[in-house]
This record gives C-alpha cells, sequence and structure tokens, in this order.
C-alpha cells in the first residue's frame, strides 16, 4: 500500500536538489548583447525592452568593463549609424560606429571576455535588409558575400575575437573564413547564426537597432515550421569553418537547439532574443509571474535542451544571482 520508490528523497532540501541538479547555469556560458548608437552622449532606455538600453561610446566602455567584473563569458555589440545607406557602407567604414566601438571595448577589457561582433548590414542599411538588393528590390546573396567579407576584414582589425554572420545568405561563412584568412586572421573565429527563423519574438529588436525594414525577411531567414531545413543550414556551415553554431529564437525552438547539439563537433549557441525578454519583463511588471525564477527557468530550458553558449540580455544580472552577490 506503500510505493517502494519515493525519488522525493531527493527533492527534500536545497542542498540535495543542488547535489543532484542534472544542468547548470554558469556565468562563463552567458554572452550580453549591447547596444552602441552614433552620436549619443547619454545612455538611451529602450522602451519595449525595460533595462536595456542604446549606449553612447562612453557608458558602453563602462557596461563592457562591469560585464566582465561580473564574469560573463562574452559581449556581442550591435552598431546603430545615425545615417543609412542603400549598401549600408557604415558596416564596412573602419570608422563606422560597430568598428569604432569594437576598438573602444576591445582596449577597455583586452582578452579578458570574448568580444563578438554582429556581422550584417541591417542595421546599417536604408531599406533594413540584411543585404544590398537587385534592380528588382530582392536581396541579391552573392554580392552580399562579398560586402560580408569586407565586414569581416574590418571587424577583424577592429579587434573582434569571434563574428557572428546573422544575415543567412548561402554561403557567408566560407566567404568570410576565406576573407579572413586572407587578410592573416586565422584565429578570428566565426559564431555561425545558422539556423535563424523568420520570427515575431524578434518585435523589440527594432526598436534597439533604430530598423528601417519595411515588410519581412522570410525569403532568407527560415519558415519557423521547419527543423530539417535548420539541420542542412547547420550541416552546411559546419563544412564551410564555423567554430560555433546558433539557433535563434532559443525558447520557442528547443527541439532545433536539441537537435543541433546532438549533431553538432563544436559549441552549440543560443540567442534568448527581445521578444522573449520582453515577454517576462512585461508579465512581471504587471504581476503575473515571478520574474527571477521565470528568468532563471527560461535559461534553464535553454541550457537543458543543448545550449552550450546562452546570449541572453540578463547575463549581467544572472552572473550575479549565481556568484550570490
Amino acid at each position: 500500500m506503500f510505493p517502494s520508490h519515493r525519488p522525493r528523497r531527493l527533492r527534500r532540501t536545497a542542498a540535495t536538489r543542488r547535489l543532484v541538479s542534472e544542468t547548470t547555469i554558469r556565468p562563463e556560458q552567458l554572452v550580453l548583447p549591447m547596444f552602441v548608437k552614433e552620436g549619443l552622449a547619454e545612455p538611451v532606455a529602450l522602451t519595449s525592452m525595460p533595462g536595456v538600453v542604446q549606449h553612447s561610446r562612453d557608458s558602453l566602455r563602462k557596461a563592457a568593463a562591469e560585464a566582465v567584473a561580473a564574469g560573463v563569458g562574452g559581449l556581442m555589440l550591435f552598431g546603430v549609424p545615425e545615417r543609412h545607406d542603400a549598401v549600408g557602407s557604415g558596416a564596412t567604414d573602419p570608422d563606422g560606429i560597430l568598428n569604432v566601438a569594437l576598438r573602444d571595448v576591445r582596449a577597455e577589457v583586452g582578452d579578458a571576455t570574448v568580444l563578438m561582433s554582429d556581422l550584417c548590414l541591417d542595421e546599417f542599411t536604408d531599406h533594413g535588409h540584411c543585404g544590398v538588393l537587385d534592380a528588382h528590390g530582392n536581396v541579391d546573396n552573392d554580392a552580399t558575400l562579398e560586402v560580408y567579407a569586407e565586414m569581416a576584414v574590418a571587424q577583424a582589425h577592429a579587434g573582434a575575437h569571434v563574428l557572428g554572420p546573422s544575415g543567412m545568405m548561402d554561403g557567408q561563412v566560407a566567404v568570410i573564413r576565406s576573407a579572413l584568412d586572407d587578410a592573416g586572421f586565422e584565429d578570428t573565429g566565426i559564431l555561425a547564426y545558422s539556423a535563424k527563423y523568420a520570427s515575431a519574438f524578434f518585435g523589440p529588436f527594432r526598436e534597439a537597432v533604430d530598423s528601417q525594414l519595411k515588410g519581412d525577411r522570410k525569403t532568407y531567414q527560415q519558415d519557423p515550421g521547419n527543423i530539417r531545413e535548420a539541420l542542412r543550414e547547420i550541416q552546411l556551415d559546419l563544412a564551410e569553418g564555423a567554430d560555433m553554431v546558433m539557433v535563434k529564437p532559443a525558447l520557442p525552438y528547443l527541439d532545433v537547439i536539441r537537435a543541433a547539439a546532438e549533431m553538432s563537433d563544436v559549441p552549440v549557441a543560443a540567442y534568448q532574443v527581445s521578444g522573449e525578454y520582453s515577454m517576462i519583463e512585461a508579465a512581471a511588471a504587471n504581476g503575473w509571474i515571478d520574474r527571477d525564477r521565470a528568468v532563471l527557468e527560461a535559461l534553464t530550458a535553454i541550457r537543458r535542451a543543448g545550449a552550450d553558449i546562452v546570449l541572453t540580455y540578463w547575463a549581467v544580472e544572472v552572473a550575479g544571482w549565481l556568484d550570490g552577490r
């Protein structure tokens, strides 16, 4: 009449639960995405992402140093220019905001963290797409690759340890790897955004980068219903020399993260995107959920699915929790 197996024995105390925990989160597994906007004297708060800002160059350096002190594993920089044009010329300009910011942060923190840079044109173009357009208004894959190669070398010169091509152009990893090697940057890594979906969860990010996009990116980002396609993209990026692969968004695509982890022989990253962040913050602000528990539960789910690295806007705060501060 009584159970012979009692799994609850291993849940009785906090110490026991810690002892048998199957999934852990450590500060060094977290990467902080950061936005720096050209021309700012002070940081500007984002209304759609409470607690996140567009940094000035000075505030970026300070926040980067604080993140490193908190123990986060890396920083991913996004640049927001004052001016946009059809070919995103600010992305390849050595004095463009992203390249200048990379130099600033590298000078501030050196090799104490992994400095990453977003390698994409969407922040820099006046049409908001991730590549240059052809005469019919479609994204020209191969013409875009030529620009990506130039961007890669510029970002490596500026001090990035790892480049994050996020435009979902066919062949982008191979072209970037070749350009880096030819320029003498054999040691600069590539974090390939291999499975990036055409997601509604990117919404608040549009404010963060002052996106000029009209329409959508469904012709190059992936259909949310497809997983075999994602695995093919990952296989191709691995074959082209990716040092790490990424699934984006994270929480709605835990099955993709799991499949990626099972097939990949390099580390797998997942990006907990702006919409994931904003939903928890909004629900917590309304008193509907316990914010801190929800944040940790979401991150644990992403790690449990198989992500070795998680890009999250809560990186510094969570690092402080994990460190007991």
